[in-house]
């Protein structure tokens, strides 16, 4: 005699439910997703006491190694190996050069903070298409050159975008400003901050 259990066909019927939901979930665009925050990674940085007089300029450069980059950086210049290039970062006057480096780009010119003490630094960037940061302020500027994607500012001054292998000087001191992955694909950028060293590097803001 053959007895049926009760509720069998039901229970397997919304099991596989759940398993079709799983994997519905695993498949959906990323666009369905909550907006990411961009992810920021500092590279190198210093605190000077004084900045040269004079409009500034962020002037980008290549090496071939490293070590060239380091003995060819003066007192405002910052060397690093990133994204699988050499780089050196100087900020100065305009229409510079460094010994042996091959020049990418002169960013400027850079709205400075008045400060006793201030911080020189180089962030790198980027994330899929839509992630952003929280709307923030820096006690100083940041100056931007995208490797890859396309760069997007958002301040009271309005929307920027910026596309791969170009740059922008960004605006001054305490602008509230949000910054997003605004192309197709992903974005990876070099962000170079001056900022006065004796207050919160970022702060929460709100866009007015």
């Amino acid at each position: 005699m053959k007895h049926r259990a009760s509720g069998s066909r039901p229970a397997i019927s919304w099991a596989l439910s759940l398993c079709a939901a799983g994997l519905l979930g695993l498949l959906l665009p990323a666009s369905t997703a909550a907006a990411q925050n961009l992810v920021v990674t500092p590279v190198v940085e210093k605190k000077l006491t004084q900045l040269p007089a004079g409009p500034l300029f962020w002037r980008v450069e290549n090496f071939p190694t490293l070590a060239q980059a380091q003995a060819a950086a003066g007192p405002t210049a910052l060397a690093a190996e990133v994204a699988g290039k050499v780089w050196l970062f100087t900020l100065g006057p305009k229409g510079g050069s460094s010994p042996g480096g091959s020049k990418v780009a002169e960013i400027g010119p850079v709205p400075l903070p008045t400060a006793s003490e201030y911080l020189l630094r180089i962030n790198r960037a980027g994330g899929p298409p839509g992630a952003k940061t929280p709307v923030h302020t820096h006690p100083g500027s940041e100056a931007f050159y995208v490797l890859t994607g396309r760069l997007g500012q958002k301040t009271p001054h309005g929307v920027m975008h910026v596309e791969a292998g170009q740059s922008m000087p960004g605006h001054g001191p305490d602008t509230p400003m949000e910054v997003f992955s605004g192309g197709t694909t992903d974005l990876d950028q070099l962000v170079m901050f001056v900022v006065d060293a004796t207050k919160p590097f970022s702060s929460p803001a709100q866009m007015p």
